[in-house]
This record gives C-alpha cells, sequence and structure tokens, in this order.
C-alpha cells in the first residue's frame, strides 16, 4: 500500500502499519522524509507519488484538499481499477466528493477517513476514525483502519468524515479558548491556575483541553502539541463554509473562527496551535503560570508584559489583521506539508 504524506501525524500512522504487517511504499514532499522513515521503521521508499499509487491501496495524510488534490492528479495515471483511496486528511467535503465522483468513473473508489487524536494517539494506535463511504469500502478499508486507530465511526457517505472531523475541532477549539479565559480570570482572581486544571477535570468544567492540553502544552510553555494553529485555522474554516452551505446561523462559531484567526495573524507562521492561549493572555495582559497583579490586589510578576504589550501594539496598528484591525483574520495563513 502507498502512504503519501510521512509529516508529524502520518510518521507515526504509517509507523502502525508498518507494524501491523502491511508492506508500506512512503512518499512525502520533504526530501529525503520518506527514505528516513523507511530507514527508521521500515517499508520503502517511494521514488514518486505515482510510484506509491502503484499500490492495492492509496491513504494520503496531508494538509488541505489541494494537496490532496494535486497527488490524486499525479497518481490518477496509474492507478488501477480497484484501487482504494483512503483519504484521512481533514479536507473539504465538496472537493472530496467531486474527486470520489472523477476517481469512480475509472473503477477507483476514495473514502475519507481523517482523525482526532493528535501525535501522542497516532502513535498507539488509539485515533478516532471519522469515516465517509460506504459500508462495502469501508469493510476493505477495515484492516488498515484498525491498526491506526481505536475507533471507526461510519459518518456516512463520502464527504461526511471530513464534515464530522471539521465540527470536532470546532468543538474542540471552543473548549480550548473559553478554558484559557477561564484560567485568565482565575488567576487574576487569585487562584492557582495548575489547581483550576484539577478542578475542572474532576468537575462539569472538563473537556479534552483541561484534560490533554493546559498543563502539558500551556502551562508548561512548551506550545509543542504536534498541531499547527494554521491547520486549526483551516479546519474551522471548513466547519463555517458547511455552517454556511447548509444555511445554519452559527454566530458563536463564527468568532470562534476569527479569535484563532487572529492568534495565527498575531504570532505569524510556524506555531503550534495550543500558542493560540498567548492571544488571550496578551488580551489579558496576563501570563498563565506566572502571578499578577489581579482583583484580589495579589502582587505578582509578569513574566511577559513587554512583548505582551509590544505584540498588542503590533496587532492593532495599520494593516494589521489580529485582533482590534479593521478586518480581524481576513488574511488567511499559509500552509505547508
Amino acid at each position: 500500500m502507498g502512504f503519501v504524506g510521512i509529516g508529524n501525524m502520518g510518521w507515526p500512522m504509517a509507523a502502525r502499519l508498518v507494524q501491523a504487517g502491511f508492506e508500506v511504499i512512503a512518499a512525502d514532499a520533504a526530501p529525503g522524509r520518506a527514505a528516513a522513515f523507511a530507514a527508521d521503521v521500515g517499508g520503502r521508499p517511494a521514488d514518486s507519488v505515482a510510484d506509491a499509487a502503484r499500490s492495492d491501496a492509496l491513504v494520503t495524510m496531508l494538509p488541505t484538499s489541494e494537496h490532496v488534490a494535486e497527488v490524486i492528479r499525479e497518481a490518477a495515471g496509474v492507478m488501477s481499477a480497484g484501487t482504494l483511496v483512503i483519504d484521512m486528511s481533514s479536507g473539504v467535503p465538496a472537493v472530496t466528493q467531486s474527486l470520489a465522483a472523477g476517481l469512480a468513473g475509472r473503477g477507483i473508489e476514495l473514502i475519507d477517513c481523517p482523525v482526532s487524536g493528535g501525535v501522542a494517539r497516532a502513535r498507539t494506535g488509539q485515533l478516532a476514525i471519522m469515516a465517509g463511504g460506504d459500508s462495502g469500502q469501508l469493510r476493505r478499508a477495515e484492516p488498515m483502519l484498525t491498526a491506526m486507530g481505536a475507533s471507526v465511526h461510519h459518518c456516512g457517505g463520502v464527504g461526511t468524515g471530513q464534515a464530522m472531523k471539521a465540527l470536532n475541532n470546532l468543538v474542540s477549539a471552543g473548549g480550548f479558548l473559553i478554558g484559557v479565559e477561564a484560567l485568565l480570570i482565575g488567576q487574576r482572581f487569585g487562584l492557582d491556575p495548575a489547581l483550576m486544571v484539577d478542578v475542572l477535570n474532576s468537575s462539569s468544567g472538563m473537556n479534552n483541553s483541561t484534560q490533554r492540553k493546559f498543563k502539558q502544552f500551556v502551562l508548561s510553555r512548551r506550545f509543542d502539541s504536534g498541531f499547527g494553529l494554521d491547520l486549526m485555522v483551516k479546519d474551522l474554516s471548513i466547519a463555517l463554509e458547511i455552517g454556511r452551505d447548509t444555511q445554519t446561523p452559527a454566530p458563536f462559531a463564527a468568532l470562534c473562527r476569527e479569535l484563532w484567526s487572529s492568534a495565527a495573524a498575531v504570532l505569524g507562521p510556524g506555531q503550534d496551535h495550543t500558542a493560540a492561549a498567548r492571544l488571550s493572555e496578551t488580551l489579558a495582559g496576563t501570563v498563565l503560570g506566572s502571578t499578577v497583579l489581579g482583583s484580589t490586589g495579589l502582587e505578582s510578576t509578569v513574566l511577559e508584559s513587554t512583548v505582551l504589550e509590544s505584540t498588542v501594539l503590533e496587532s492593532t496598528g495599520p494593516g494589521a489583521t489580529g485582533p482590534g484591525a479593521t478586518e480581524p483574520g481576513s488574511t488567511e495563513p499559509g500552509e505547508t506539508r
């Protein structure tokens, strides 16, 4: 089987397939990446995308639908009738449906199976997989999917898996931002944010961010979960596009997307999505984990106050796209493989 996209998520996912006994032909846009994977994990590096596509099944794990469409164009000429394409990218459902329709005329099947769980659960094969396609196609894909994930949810026809993934990330993104704001309010009142996380995790405020992100990546100041801020903005944009297509009013979702887009604009490219907490810190003039002069009058030290003030000025100046600019988040962050 071919596997295109040996990135942060693709590497451990492809490794799970190798460990399950599949012969993996790995391809990646980054020079030497596929060869490094083969040397470290197993399988063999592809000479090209077309080389990887000469397989019974082809998995794509790429940043955007545009990247997937490019791979399909390159691979279509060599794929045989009966090949199963499993797109595990977080893509645009309408684009995926169009690609599937085009391939179906040649006897090639395409299903969408995006994942949730991050790098840590990709390594252990405990991803949640959201699958779109017919039941027969999913039965063909099942041995591969179960090697990478602990649960496979059949969401409906092609495109529904990606719709579910975008909406899942909308819920996750909202929970992250509201949690960060709660921690900032609590810290300024005099609460310990680490203690707050413990309380939330034993109370009704618990969510994925309180369990897996706040202590690990925000309070630690590591900001290295392995999922990019630009990719989160992309997924939120897809969720809002689905909302528009279905004529569903979603004002909170729109504000959520704007805040994440503003964080990307303020922080710049190459940021982990957990670094979005720094936008909320900027607005509050408070760094989580430090101490500040809060509403209780507790004296403290602000570790990054100068940086925060500078960031606010830059984000609200001429041509800015961050909070306070004329059109916040109007510039879409670029994406790389």
